[in-house]
């Protein structure tokens, strides 16, 4: 921390200035209060900067959390949002001890993709009610509260909170696109609130909010709460997990020098939400905005983050009443040009560009994440994902027949065909690509159909894979060839495919040499040797036949 310190107080100070109105509004949005938000961005940032492994990332309440935990607040209360979080905190511990970075990282682009869309509608949704001077509990259905205060407003509008919200709106997402280095959110926040003062406007604020956190107890440690909560503190991990590991590879590449170690984000996250209940905060996650404007501020290390945790602290110890003063009107705009700037258009055309299948998955998911649930939706998503990717696997799949002559060398020009000539014929089927349960009868079955060949070769030098159902299936079109009078060899089997071949028997049905050739070459040469042996001989020119 000792190499760019002004750079990092510098970088610290803007990133500040910027957290400090999407701290209070993710605060406000999870249902525990500003104070709330603003304790999860010094205590959650600070511990997340020291023990975590992403050095310029900076952790605090974010939207998607928020998304999470408002359903919690409307059913649970303040308690349930606090076990929650202390839950997910000891799962990531877990995730952090078990090397699940890996793992993560694998989760399919397009639910990714998909559920940030969600979460940001889920969000507008959320602060829609506020925009329009409307003060309403958020519960699961946001889609079905935000449509309810927008047939209120029509009925009683309040054009003075719509005002408000349009113009922060407009400032914070305009400004920030031309000009990221000025704090334009919190320039909208403060001239809303001065001009809210000076009016005397009668505007729903902070202070008026019913939820808050007092003094910091451990009464939310119910044990018998923690079991119908689990399953929400398990999303809340994945979603804190997914998003941080994200932010960390973002910050690297912004910087380019930087590398995030993987196990460690994960447990500075696990400290950091372990301990942010305790003192009545909400659950934290590395946020991608602060990240990178804390990047193009210039930080080079820790000392970045810890200043921003310093100077949020400041404000949440003297500037409280000021806080309290904000017009959720303000807030809202605010929020909403976040959600905005959520959206990464680019990436949602590439998905477009890439196939329906991917953009249909991607929309599937954020439907189902703002009219459902955030855990019915990854989880849809992940499935139709793998059925896509299974679908496109299979494609690949196929089967070439080739038939070759028993003679090595052609017949002379003029000389009739055998009669036999279907039955000297050599089929050899090419397999190619992976024979699993859903390709297996489609691929296998058309070595089956009915052929004068007496030798039948299959060859498997081109298999990626082949499960159960492939190798019985396979032991199928040997005895159907068989049954018929025909020879059938294999061909091209690596050893481990050879392996589960001899394990269900399939290799014991062979004819002698009883072993799969190596290649297709060599099973032809063997098939040519026995058709040659098992040939009539020719009768000899320099005798007459018996009837000439």
């Amino acid at each position: 921390m000792r190499r760019a310190p002004r750079q990092d107080l510098f970088a610290g100070l803007t990133v500040a200035i910027a957290a400090l109105p999407l701290s209070i509004g993710f605060g406000v949005a999870s249902g525990l209060g500003a104070r709330a938000g603003l304790v999860t961005a010094v205590l959650a940032g600070g511990l997340a900067a020291l023990t975590g492994g992403a050095r310029l990332q900076i952790t605090g309440p974010s939207g998607v959390v928020a998304v999470v935990l408002a359903p919690i607040a409307h059913v649970h209360g303040r308690s349930g949002v606090l076990l929650t979080g202390l839950l997910a905190g000891i799962v990531l511990l877990v995730l952090s001890l078990v090397r699940a970075d890996r793992y993560l990282r694998c989760v399919p682009a397009p639910v990714v993709k998909g559920f940030v869309v969600g979460a940001a509608a889920v969000i507008v949704a959320q602060q829609i009610p506020a925009a329009l001077g409307r003060t309403v509990a958020h519960g699961e259905a946001v889609a079905v509260t935000a449509a309810g205060a927008v047939v209120d407003f029509f009925r009683n509008p309040d054009w003075p909170a719509f005002a408000i919200t349009l113009a922060t709106f407009a400032l914070s997402l305009i400004g920030t696109r031309f000009k990221p280095a000025i704090p334009f959110p919190l320039l909208a926040v403060a001239a809303a609130t001065a001009f809210a003062r000076i009016t005397h406007l009668r505007l729903a604020r902070i202070g008026q909010l019913p939820t808050g956190v007092p003094a910091p107890t451990l009464d939310f440690l119910a044990p018998s709460k923690a079991l119908g909560l689990l399953p929400a503190a398990l999303t809340l991990a994945a979603v804190i997990a997914l998003e941080s590991l994200m932010t960390a590879a973002a910050a690297d590449s912004m910087k380019g020098s930087e590398r995030h170690d993987g196990q460690r984000v994960l447990f500075g996250q696990s400290l950091a939400n372990l301990a942010v209940p305790c003192f009545g905060g909400v659950a934290a996650t590395g946020t991608v905005c602060r990240t990178a404007i804390n990047v193009r501020s210039g930080a080079a290390s820790q000392l970045a983050a810890l200043t921003n945790a310093a100077v949020l602290a400041v404000i949440l110890l003297a500037a409280a009443p000021l806080v309290t003063a904000v017009p959720l009107a303000a807030l809202a705009g605010v929020l909403i040009a976040t959600a905005v700037r959520m959206i990464d258009l680019g990436s949602l055309r590439a998905l477009g560009r890439i196939g329906r299948g991917q953009a249909a998955i991607a929309a599937l998911t954020a439907a189902l994440t703002l009219a459902v649930n955030l855990v019915t939706a990854v989880i849809t998503g992940i499935v139709l994902a793998m059925i896509l990717a299974l679908r496109t696997l299979t494609a690949t799949a196929h089967i070439e027949h080739v038939s070759v002559p028993a003679q090595r060398t052609p017949l002379p020009e003029g000389t009739p065909p055998s009669p036999h000539a279907a039955q000297e014929q050599i089929a050899v089927h090419y397999v190619a690509g992976p024979l699993l349960f859903s390709t297996a009868d489609r691929v296998l079955r058309s070595a089956m159909v009915p052929s004068q060949a007496r030798t039948v070769i299959l060859d498997l030098s081109r298999v990626t894979e082949l499960d159960t159902t492939a190798i019985l299936t396979l032991a199928d079109v040997i005895e159907h060839q068989q049954q018929r009078g025909a020879v059938i060899q294999l061909s091209g089997v690596c050893d481990t495919h050879r392996l589960h071949l001899d394990a269900l028997g399939v290799l014991a049905k062979l004819p002698p040499p009883g072993s799969p050739f190596a290649t297709a070459a060599e099973a032809i040469a063997q098939a040519r040797a026995q058709l040659a042996s098992l040939a009539p001989q020719p009768q000899d020119e320099s005798f007459p036949h018996p009837h000439s």
